[in-house]
């Protein structure tokens, strides 16, 4: 690997123990944004926040309550207080620009308990785009290993802005986004969220970060965190009455928040602000608050897009059991019941597919015995991770696949019990590298075990990062699902190539499914933190095609599936669908065949969160753009004005889109392809059906 480029300048001053009347401050280097720190009389800490002049984060406080029936949140002094500016350039290994610009300016405070003679520094550091901060607890003798029992970070708001948000359930984040006002969430009625979750897991007034909100005045407001290491999960609960958020952390089996020791820090909090949507989703605030790329050589971390074994077991085709549950319970010999997906044939099957269309890899998901007895009985060790069934000869389906020169991802279903897991880790992996799979499918279906756990607790979270670093350890990438969401860990660990980590396209096979807005609102919320495996690319949607009996579908149209190639990112990228329903489609499957799912530039031209989205996205290393249009349930006109082109030279535009009569509910298989020039600054009007989208792929002549 080449090391990036880096330009970095800091400056320090010492401001000293005396205190101005108004706080310090730091304000971002465009100005635009400026936060202040004070002390209360109590010697509280407290922030606040302005965007523009205009007040949007209330004075709020900061502190740490600890399990010893102390807190970190009043009776400080000042020590020092010093100020930072930093500039840093550097590249990403996978991502959506080629550079990524590290730009902020740092205020640290070091505060002295005066009835303890603790420390605690917090570290506040303003962006254009927003504000972060942290926690740090350096070493010293009055504080060495401790028990976080709660965190009392405050964020005020300065009125009940409307909201986009999921419950605060601290088992899954498996849920549709609902809209409404801030005082409306504790009695608002989630919908779509098919009893997903468990009983205990959430509260009325709780919800998850991240938050997306947008105020009365125009101003986007995002409030999430990153780096989360070592540390629960933040969740946010709405005191409506003080119009106050104050963080939630995940308990573990004992009602502890974390366990700590000296020196260490909290996650960063944030908080996103702009005018312009747009900013928010093209913002890499998190990304850059994480730390430098740990994986010295990282040449075997290669972008893939793939096909598997996996929506056939969701629409009912096939099964991941071999032999089913009821055969299973007889402790018999198993009997296969004939309805297996991932047999030897199958799997040369997608293989042949894959070689075929030029896909990097193939999804395999039940191939391992356990499935039988694998959800809900609560069971530890239902699987080991490397015994195949009867019919899935392991050996013989590698061979084939390097004999086609198409890549094998190994699927680990968990159901929950990591301590099993952690096991087998080693075992599993050599496994996985005897067999030339360069890529690994975690899943964490139900309940956690080590029982009492949270799967967004700080024992979860060190597990998923346990899993990833051994990972990269033996040259392995990582794609997880169920697991919390991710905070920006791909850049510090890039073989973190994607994750699940909220409510994916299988929804829309088995349950109510996800409503058409569910797509526009993940890039100011989920996407924010990572690359997700949202696995689109369904082109029959309609589930009446399996089973006439069946009521579910897709809630979007197929021009749609093409779009969210480009609207969601993630260097591991899924053609979800079964390959017969792609034969039967192949103009519009050539759209999924050419998209690249590794960029150089991306451009974000139109967003309004759980409205619609546009990006446009250029190849890695490539003169091609690729524009991605989405909507919610209402049909609308994407407006794209291509001043990101090239002046003088000539484009040809492949353009997928709805058809005068798509509709996600009545007709979302009806769509067009056409042909059209190019040119720098010309601007296009794409019709948008309700539910729908277009996908556009544009090449340079010569």
């Amino acid at each position: 690997m080449k090391k990036p480029a880096l330009f970095i300048c800091v400056f320090l001053t010492f401001i000293g123990v005396s205190f101005a009347v108004n706080g310090q401050k730091v304000v971002s280097p465009n100005g635009n944004i400026e936060l202040t720190f004070s002390l209360t009389e109590l010697g509280e800490p407290q922030y606040e926040v302005r965007y523009q002049n205009q007040l949007v984060v209330l004075p709020s406080k900061l502190g740490i309550k600890l399990k010893d029936d102390t807190a970190l949140s009043s009776d400080f002094s000042i020590e020092t207080a010093k100020t930072a500016f930093e500039r840093e350039v550097w590249k990403p290994v996978l991502g959506e620009v080629d550079e990524i610009v590290n730009l902020y300016k740092e205020l640290s405070i070091t505060l002295l308990q005066k009835s303890t003679q603790r420390q605690m520094i917090i570290r506040f550091r303003a962006y254009d785009e927003g504000v972060a901060f942290r926690y740090e607890f350096p070493a010293q003798k009055n504080l060495h290993y401790f028990v976080v029992a709660d965190e009392l970070t405050q964020f005020g708001m300065y009125a009940h802005h409307k909201a986009f948000w999921i419950p605060g359930d601290f088992d899954t984040n498996e849920y549709s986004y609902n809209e409404c006002q801030l005082d409306e969430i504790s009695t608002f009625p989630v919908s779509w969220n098919n009893g997903i979750g468990f009983k205990g897991a959430r509260a009325a007034n709780r919800v998850q970060a991240p938050l997306q909100m947008k105020t009365a005045d125009g101003i986007y407001l995002n409030i999430f965190e990153a780096a989360v290491q070592n540390y629960p999960v933040m969740h946010l609960t709405y005191d409506a009455e003080n119009k106050t958020f104050t963080s939630t952390l995940v308990p573990n089996a004992l009602g502890d928040k974390a366990y700590l020791r000296t020196p260490s820090h909290t996650p960063w909090r944030t908080i996103m602000m702009s005018h312009d949507a747009r900013d928010l989703v093209a913002s890499k605030l998190i990304l850059n608050l994480n730390e430098p790329c740990a994986i010295t050589d990282t040449s075997w971390i290669k972008p893939m897009k793939y096909v598997g074994i996996w929506w056939e077991m969701h629409v009912g085709v096939s099964t991941w059991d071999y032999a089913g549950s009821q055969n299973a319970q007889n402790n018999g010999p198993l009997v296969a019941t004939g309805k297996h997906g991932a047999t030897t044939k199958n799997a040369k099957k997608y293989i042949d597919f894959a070689a075929k269309h030029g896909f990097d890899g193939v999804l395999i998901e039940g191939w391992n015995t356990g499935w039988e007895d694998w959800f809900g009985n609560w069971k530890e060790d239902v699987f080991d991770f490397v015994t195949p069934y009867p019919d899935f000869d392991q050996a013989e389906v590698s061979k084939y696949a390097d004999l086609k020169k198409v890549k094998l991802i190994m699927h680990h279903e968990t159901s929950g019990s990591v301590a099993n897991y952690e096991r087998w880790l080693d075992r599993a992996f050599k496994q996985t590298k005897k067999f030339h799979y360069p890529a690994i499918k975690t899943g964490y279906v139900g309940r956690i075990i080590p029982r009492g756990e949270w799967h967004d607790g700080q024992t979860m979270i060190n597990h998923y990062h346990h899993v990833v670093q051994r990972a990269a350890e033996q040259q392995l990438m990582i794609n997880s699902h169920e697991s919390a969401r991710p905070t920006g860990m791909h850049r510090t660990y890039p073989n973190y190539i994607a994750a699940e980590a909220a409510r994916g396209n299988e929804f829309n096979a088995w349950s109510v499914g996800n409503p058409p807005s569910h797509e526009t609102i993940l890039p100011f919320t989920r996407l924010l933190g990572g690359p997700m495996d949202y696995t689109p690319g369904i082109f029959e949607l309609q589930m009446s095609h399996y089973n006439p009996s069946k009521k579910e579908q897709v809630h979007t149209t197929l021009a749609k599936q093409l779009a969210l190639y480009v609207t969601m990112y993630s260097p591991l990228q899924m053609a979800a669908d079964l390959p017969e329903n792609y034969e039967r489609y192949l103009d519009a499957f050539q759209f999924i065949k050419a998209v690249p799912v590794n960029w150089s530039d991306t451009k974000v031209l139109e967003a309004e969160p759980n409205d619609y989205i546009t990006i446009a996205r250029r190849g890695k290393n490539s003169a091609d753009w690729f524009i991605g249009a989405i909507t919610d349930e209402q049909a609308r006109t994407a407006n794209v004005i291509l001043d990101f082109l090239k002046p003088g030279q000539k484009y040809e535009a492949t353009i997928y889109e709805d058809a005068p009569d798509a509709h996600w509910q009545t007709n979302p298989k009806a769509y067009k392809i056409r042909k059209i020039s190019l040119q720098f600054g010309q601007q296009l009007a794409i019709p948008l059906a309700a539910g729908g989208g277009a996908a556009i792929h544009i090449q340079a002549l010569k």
